[in-house]
């Protein structure tokens, strides 16, 4: 009994610095997500709909008939955020669906950009893209079409 105490007391500090790496982690991955597109492009709004069925590949224009062009964020926590919030499927699912999508010939992913400035970028001078930044990472040449918390 003694001896299993003395561990607990040795790891406890290892079991703490985890919990805090754990927890900032959770908070950098908090911050809100912005689907965006260039200010004073084609694009003025966004319902969450359009842009679930956007970002899973269902279709490939705005309500209205603008086609658009999609920007993805390479892999990491924002974008598994992003699919999560939108469509509810996990990292593991979204990547499991386009695949099936692309074998069947049915949808292609979105662009995916090597960076979130690189994103930025692209958005900013493609009048008809539409793309997910974190909410620090927005400039003043894009227009915020949706937040998702």
């Amino acid at each position: 009994m003694l001896r299993s105490r003395r561990l607990l007391l040795r790891l406890a500090p290892a079991f703490f610095a985890l919990a805090c790496a754990g927890g900032m982690a959770s908070a950098v991955s908090a911050a809100e997500i912005h689907l965006v597109a260039a200010r004073g492009g084609q694009i003025a709004n966004l319902s969450l709909d359009d842009a679930e069925q956007l970002f899973l590949g269902r279709r490939t224009t705005l309500a209205n008939g603008t086609p658009v062009k999609l920007v993805d964020l390479p892999a990491g926590t924002v974008r598994d955020r992003l699919y999560l919030l939108l469509t509810g499927k996990n990292p593991i699912q979204t990547r499991a669906y386009w695949s099936r999508q692309v074998f069947t010939g049915r949808a292609l992913p979105p662009r995916e950009a090597e960076s979130q400035q690189q994103a930025r970028d692209w958005l900013a001078t493609t009048p008809d893209a539409i793309g997910y930044l974190p909410a620090d990472v927005i400039d003043d040449r894009l227009q915020i079409l949706l937040r998702l918390p």
